[in-house]
């Protein structure tokens, strides 16, 4: 690297080490930042030998990032944001630390795509799905796809690994008929995992005509769209690979859409040279994610803990949650969006018939809502008292993000 990037990279190394060792965090971004001051060109720089995956989505990057580098993992060691920071002071930090890997595997936010694409000249994309996410900062869904469409026509040479269950994910890696012909579209790949949101994709992106489904399929009732066959696939409790091979998938993360993220996880690596035999057994080696999933007794209480923070991922964090007394909590701090009316896209009624308590900042707004849906609960101030408040046994916790870490803070760091 050039003298300015080797200075920068240290300097990132080093005020990513005093965070940590301040308690200031774990220095996932304030290392990137100082590093990106000193050389603006750093991630390019620490990008540059390194065959490179990016995933990216609204939902699932964090956990599907942490098994593909599990199971890139296989072929040697590998370079990863695993706490989460998914911008490219995160991805700088992330490799500045790692220092020099051949393989490196970043969750990349989803309004960062096209900036992490051309800084990091990587080998292949993972495309999860889009749905609507803190829309009062954010990009209307339709819009996210059409930036992720530009960017990868972008990238001819680039292996895309995308949801063929998600019109909008499909119309995003599916070339536009007015490409320039001289250039070759990104090569795709499908993979199929299921899709229980459909809330964010009824109206075709293509020609604004409604799309039409049954049982797994979908299409445009006005144009040629429609969901590609796929060569990944979810089924029963394993994947089914392009050469027809099914492969049994024993995680110890809860839900079925962690079988998607796997199936996922599985493609990526296989872009790497990995078989999917031997990637499938480092994915049974992942138990939590950042905190997620993770499993904690606490007086006499199972505590779990689940991230939720838009529609589409409570609907599934209902799908992983047990049968047992279950604690909400919802913030509306910046990093959740400042906007909660998004609540009224949920439906709660799954919860219905078990002990329901809420918390947070803004558990008065989830209260109108569960009140709505004809669901009972119990507002608690604190996680100590919602742990009073529940008898001894399973404890289900869903949160939306700095909920998520007061109550991990709650519980002393213990995760």
């Amino acid at each position: 690297m050039p003298l300015r990037a080797k200075v920068a990279s240290s300097v990132s190394r080093t005020a990513a080490a005093l965070s940590r060792a301040a308690g200031r965090g774990d220095g996932s971004v304030i290392g990137g930042w100082i590093g990106l001051k000193i050389d603006p060109e750093l991630l390019a720089h620490l990008a540059a030998g390194r065959a490179i995956a990016l995933i990216s989505g609204t939902n699932g990057k964090t956990t599907t990032t942490r098994l593909a580098t599990a199971a890139v993992g296989v072929l040697g060691k590998v370079a990863t944001n695993s706490f989460g920071a998914n911008m490219p002071t995160g991805h700088t930090s992330a490799l500045a630390k790692a220092g020099s890997t051949p393989y490196a595997v970043l969750e990349v936010d989803e309004h960062y795509l096209a900036q992490v694409l051309d800084a990091t000249d990587a080998h292949v994309v993972a495309l999860l799905n889009l749905s609507r996410d803190q829309l009062d900062r954010a990009r209307e869904v339709a819009m996210m796809a059409q930036l992720w469409r530009a960017a990868l026509i972008r990238h001819p040479e680039l292996r895309v690994i995308a949801n063929a269950d998600d019109p909008m994910v499909v119309w995003a890696a599916t070339p536009p008929a007015n490409h320039d012909q001289r250039i070759t579209p990104p090569q795709v790949v499908w993979f199929s995992a299921g899709q229980r949101w459909h809330d964010d994709s009824w109206v075709c992106p293509e020609c604004g005509s409604t799309i039409a489904r049954q049982d797994n399929q979908w299409w445009c009732t006005g144009c040629p769209l429609r969901r590609p066959q796929p060569q990944w696939s979810v089924e029963d409790d394993g994947v089914t690979d392009p050469t027809g091979a099914w492969h049994k998938v024993q995680l110890q993360l809860p839900g079925t859409v962690n079988l998607g993220n796997a199936a996922t996880a599985l493609a990526v690596a296989a872009e790497f040279g990995v078989r999917p035999v031997d990637a499938v057994l480092k994915l049974g080696s992942v138990t939590s994610v950042a905190g997620r999933y993770a499993q904690v007794e606490r007086d006499g209480r199972l505590i779990r803990l689940l991230l939720a923070k838009n529609p589409a991922s409570w609907l599934e964090a209902f799908d992983m949650a047990d049968e047992a007394p279950t604690l909400l909590s919802i913030n509306a701090r910046d990093p959740d969006g400042l906007d909660t009316s998004w609540l009224f896209d949920v439906d709660f009624a799954p919860l219905r018939g078990r002990q329901v308590l809420i918390t947070g900042d803004r558990a008065f707004d989830l209260a109108v809502r569960l009140d709505v849906n004809g669901v009972p609960f119990q507002h608690v101030r604190t996680f100590t008292e919602a742990i009073q408040a529940t008898p001894p046994g399973r404890l289900e916790v869903i949160a939306n993000y700095t909920a998520f870490q007061d109550i991990r803070a709650e519980l002393d760091r213990v995760l």
